[in-house]
């Protein structure tokens, strides 16, 4: 009997559930129920312990448990691959869903430690200013949702469905429960049984639940949301939920997509793209025995290739072994189950009223018995009207695929956007002219178009990859909803919020200087105090520097950057902006840097660029700078000696005017343990308070 996970203890259920069996060789695996769990009190347990217990860490400390649990789990790779040939999936279909589990939570711990704060706001883009004198402004920021994020997820992907939802969650500060398809459900138990064994997380930041949800929904507030990957049917049904609508309880949803691969008319036979063309096809259709929301299903191809395309297909696709999952040799194994089986055969049967079955009728099956597995052969649909309605809304989510011919890129446009809303579609050509055309035509119908020539053909990810980097999603049928896409992915389980106020207060709130805050004008210089030893709103004021004709015609020289603008008075007669000649922009700042930098050897270690660069008014010749630098965000590294301090750069002129703004990003040394500096040792003796912290 699987086993739930539900407030801090391991439930079996009192009943006998129900049995799951081996998808290969139909022996019993296991058995599912959830009777006996307290679905309300797995929601107050979350929040009231996990979520506490998250929002204590920082974004970077939250990533670090993620990269933790990812190492923890690859080394029990090996076990979950041997429960997963139970799946029907071989060696490789389980690698995309184990490790390329593993790997989603590595890369999105590692993007978050990278594009997030050390801290537990995140702050949404430049302050705006909303009145005149700047004593208004507003700072738009994300904070964690004060609920739980539910989880549902599709029996496809136990694993990777699994912890692709949950390190953003994690990130992002908020527990989680995790409720995986049943079929597939044993696999997803033995992962979560080694992530509580593991210890990494905090009590309460994720549950899970074996079986039906219940009365869950019925418990769900405004603060919680919903994750789900699935059907469309039960998508509609659970997001029509009662409660979910009376509470607006956030619902992302992810289901199942009839998406295309479009080969370019330029594509003909014989050339790369229509030969990688077939093979992403066939790869498409193989693994995980077409078992995936992102398989191809529409074939779209120039009508007069498409026969050549059936025939490449009826030959790549006759050489395809397919046995138990276990042996080495086989190249695709079962479906899910005997059930799944059925459903697709359905699909096929209902597709075959407009289409005609050109290749799959017959299955010869290695290593197993082809009736007591839950095998198909991988099956080929051939539609002369490639506009018949069943063709886009009748998936077969299996081995199966329609080539549908087009005549004209517009038609091949059409009927890409014909499925509804897609999660991927791919464009296989090498004429920049019809991905052009293609990509614009449908672009608002898909989540992700995956563009394939000769040139990447070596390095492309597939169309069927999803990647940690990007957004998985997709719009109308696919179930408008995104997952994945970097920091985007954890944003999802935040709340952005828009934070109005006088400049000093807002600062105090986000945790972040901004224009019209106080600052402190420190007697020692910023630059020279280490990371613990600065304060939001500690400011340098340099003294002034006259930029002199001598000094551009130098740049001008030394540098190669003679445009006309800095030593042709005469060619400014019709200038539009310029009235006599100007500073370079990057002489100005070089100026700038030579009078906020701290040139002595301290904790100031690099310089990691800049960003939000703007240029106010000229700077003319006999014009002086100044420069305020400013202490406007600070970010500790977790596992570094140093962490990250971001300052704010104003250079004025010497009427006051800006010339220029920027923030500066530098890596700043933490102090040396047991030598505190005289300004630490200061403000280690009076309280601090850190803006932003959710406790």
């Amino acid at each position: 009997m699987l086993r739930s996970y539900a407030q801090g203890r391991w439930h079996t259920a009192p009943d006998d559930g129900v049995e799951l069996r081996n998808a290969v060789t139909g022996e019993p695996v296991a058995r599912i129920s959830s009777t006996g769990l307290d679905m309300a009190g797995m929601l107050e347990y979350g929040r009231r312990v996990g979520g506490p217990a998250l929002r204590r860490l920082t974004f970077h400390q939250r990533a670090l448990l993620c990269k933790a649990l990812a190492a923890h789990l690859h080394e029990h790779r090996d076990e979950f691959h041997a429960l997963s040939l139970a799946t029907g999936a071989t060696r490789r279909d389980a690698g995309f869903d184990i490790e390329g589990g593993i790997i989603t939570m590595r890369v999105i711990s590692s993007k978050a430690r990278q594009q997030l704060p050390n801290g537990t706001v995140y702050i949404d883009g430049a302050p705006e200013l909303l009145s005149r004198r700047g004593t208004f402004v507003g700072q738009h920021v994300y904070t964690p949702v004060r609920g739980v994020a539910v989880q549902i997820n599709a029996f496809n992907f136990p694993v990777w469905g699994m912890l692709e939802k949950l390190a953003p969650a994690v990130i992002a500060g908020v527990p989680t429960i995790v409720k995986p398809a049943s079929q597939t459900a044993y696999l997803s138990e033995l992962v979560f049984r080694r992530i509580v064994e593991s210890g990494i997380l905090p009590d309460g930041a994720v549950q899970l639940i074996c079986g039906s949800t219940g009365d869950l929904f019925t418990h769900l507030t405004g603060r919680d949301m919903v994750a789900f990957t699935g059907s469309a049917s039960t998508a509609t049904k659970l997001a029509g939920h009662p409660t979910v609508l009376a509470e607006a309880v956030r619902f992302n949803a992810e289901r199942d997509s009839l998406n295309c691969a479009i080969l370019g008319e330029d594509a003909k036979p014989g050339t790369p793209e229509f030969d990688l063309y077939v093979d992403e096809i066939v790869s498409e259709i193989t693994a995980k025995a077409g078992q995936r929301c992102t398989a191809i299903r529409r074939v779209i191809a120039p009508r007069e290739y498409a026969d050549a395309v059936v025939a490449a297909l009826d030959g790549r696709l006759a050489g395809i072994r397919i046995g138990d999952p276990a042996d080495p040799e086989s190249q695709m194994g079962a479906l899910a189950s005997q059930g799944q089986r059925d459903e697709v055969r359905g699909a096929v049967a209902r597709l075959q009223a407009v289409s005609e079955l050109v290749n799959g009728s017959a299955v010869t099956v290695h290593g197993a018995d082809a009736d007591i597995g839950a095998f198909m052969a991988p099956q080929v649909l051939y539609a002369d009207d490639p506009m018949a309605e069943p063709l886009h809304t009748v998936e077969a989510f299996g081995p199966v695929c329609a080539v549908l011919p087009y005549d004209g890129t517009d038609e091949a446009i059409e009927l890409a956007r014909m499925g509804g809303g897609s999660l991927v579609g791919s464009l296989f050509t090498h004429d920049p002219r019809i991905a052009r055309d293609v990509v614009l035509g449908v672009a608002a119908d898909h989540g992700r178009l995956h563009l394939v020539d000769r040139d990447c053909a070596d390095e492309q990810t597939g169309h069927g990859s999803p990647l940690p980097h990007m957004i998985h999603g997709g719009p109308g049928r696919a179930g408008g909803g995104e997952e994945l896409g970097g920091v985007r992915g954890v944003l999802h389980f935040m709340q952005r919020t828009a934070v109005q106020g006088p400049p000093d207060l807002v600062a105090a709130a986000v945790g972040r200087w901004m224009p019209g805050a106080a600052r402190n004008e420190t007697a020692d210089h910023p630059m020279s105090r280490y990371l613990e030893d600065l304060e939001i709103g500690d400011t340098f004021v340099s003294g002034p520097r006259t930029i002199t004709t001598a000094d551009v015609e130098h740049f001008a020289e030394f540098t190669g950057d003679r445009f006309y603008a800095h030593l042709d008075q005469d060619a400014l007669a019709d200038h539009p902006f310029f009235e006599q000649r100007v500073a370079h922009g990057y002489l100005v700042l070089s100026f700038a840097a030579g009078l906020f930098v701290h040139s002595d050897p301290g904790p100031l270690l690099a310089n990691q660029g800049l960003s939000e660069l703007r240029f106010g008014k000229p700077v003319h010749l006999g014009d002086a700078i100044a420069v305020a630098l400013t202490c406007a965000q600070i970010s500790p590294r977790e596992d570094q000696p140093y962490g990250e301090v971001r300052w704010d750069v104003q250079v004025t002129n010497a009427d006051g005017d800006e010339v220029a703004a920027y923030e500066l990003i530098t890596a700043v040394a933490k102090r040396p343990s047991g030598s505190p500096s005289a300004a630490g040792a200061a403000a280690a003796s009076a309280p601090r308070h850190v803006p932003g912290d959710s406790r």
